[in-house]
Order: structure tokens, then sequence, then C-alpha cells
């Protein structure tokens, strides 16, 4: 990934997605922008998730067909230093931004990604989440989760998996995480079904692996929605 290349992006989207405080005085400007929740974020092939310091899920805006994203959470997701110079009115990323923390402080653009991470790879798995064993390791479970696991065995050397889990992450957001999964491990004879209320997800991963996703609103627990997966290595 060329890191140089996505940290110049997002620099040019601070101004839609920074703190007021940064742009306080008479250069402050009032837009009308969207909160993109389409959009999910993909790091090195991994689901990556953006979140604030407290960690509430943190969302793209969309303004005049141009896309920005929170600086610190990308740059947390990439690996790169970034801190806010209060003194001097700058937002230093990379090489300097140490110094420049020293300036003012470093919590004024932007949230943490924190647990916002999904899976595992080269993304810190989501922490507090009771994974299946033999799930791959790869495989997104929200950093919310709570789960039930129904089947979970290494069977014959046949790997296997079922559970259900809660989750207040919308089934859109959910669906496109699945949705890139599936492109991602190169999953033969797909269905999908994506929208607001519903998730539907069906194939073989690799052209080997069944997997089944399926997620609906809970009606048990209004907020959150209800995922059922079922994963089997062959």
């Amino acid at each position: 990934m060329n890191k140089k290349w996505l940290i110049a992006t997002i620099v040019a989207g601070l101004a839609v997605t920074g703190s007021a405080g940064v742009y306080a005085g008479s250069k402050l400007q009032q837009i009308k922008a969207y909160l993109n929740h389409g959009l999910g974020i993909v790091v090195d092939g991994t689901p990556y998730w953006l979140k604030d310091a407290n960690g509430k899920t943190l969302a793209p805006i969309t303004y005049e067909g141009t896309t920005y994203l929170p600086i610190r959470s990308i740059a947390d997701a990439l690996d790169v230093p970034v801190a806010y110079d209060a003194v001097n009115s700058k937002v230093r990323i990379g090489s300097g931004a140490e110094t420049g923390a020293a300036s003012g402080s470093s919590g004024s653009t932007g949230g943490t990604a924190g647990s916002g991470n999904y899976g595992s790879g080269t993304s810190t798995p989501a922490a507090g989440v009771k994974r299946p064993a033999n799930l791959p390791k790869d495989f997104p479970i929200p950093a919310d989760a709570v789960v039930a696991t129904t089947l979970d065995t290494d069977s014959g050397g046949v790997m296997k998996a079922s559970f259900t889990y809660m989750t207040q992450e919308t089934l859109g957001t959910m669906g496109f995480v699945y949705s890139e999964y599936a492109r991602i491990k190169r999953s033969e004879n797909t269905s999908e079904t994506v929208t607001a209320t519903t998730v539907k997800i069906t194939g073989k991963l690799g052209g080997i692996s069944p997997v089944s996703i399926s997620g609906r609103a809970s009606t048990a627990q209004p907020g959150y929605n209800v995922f059922t997966v079922t994963w089997s290595e062959i």
C-alpha cells in the first residue's frame, strides 16, 4: 500500500473531518456534507473500522463528489504517527509528528481506531470477542459482538464453526464487510443480498469452503442486529 499517497488524500479531506478547534476563527467555513455509511475501509486486505477516542464508529464524509476520512483513525491503521500542533495550527504526519505533539493536544484531529479493528491478520483482532476456535482467524467479527457459538469442531481434520452474534453495527455496514471478505477470499458460486434491512451472503471461499452469513434486525433488542454464520473448511 502506498502510505504517502493515502495520507496525502486524507490530509486534503481534513477540513471536513477535523475538530472545530483546528479551524477556529474566520477560516472556519460551514458546508453541507453527507455521512457515507455505505463505504467501508479495507487496509491491506483486512476490513478496518474508524473509531473516535470513545470507541464510537465514525463514517466517511462525502462532499461534492469527494470522500474524506478522519485522519487520526487512518494514520493509526497505517501505523503512521500524527499529531496536532496547536501553536502553529498544523497537523503533523509522519516524521516530526512526535515533536509537533509537544506543541499542542494530539487528540484534536479525530478518534483512534482502538478496538475498531475486525478480524486479524494485519490488524489487531477485536478485543473482547470470543471467537469460535476453528473459525478462520481473519473472519471479521465486530468489536461489540456478543457471540453465541453453536458449533466449533475439528472432526476428522475438517474444521467447522457455526455461531450467532448481536451487534449495534448496521446491516448495511456489515453487509459491505462480508461482501468484501468474500471478494478478497475469491468466493465462488456467491449469492448476495445486502440492504438496510437484510443481509444474506452464501458461497464457497476460495472455491472450497462453504459459508453462509445472514443478518437481520433484532426483535428482542431494539437497536441491535443479529447475524448467523455457518462455515466449514470443506
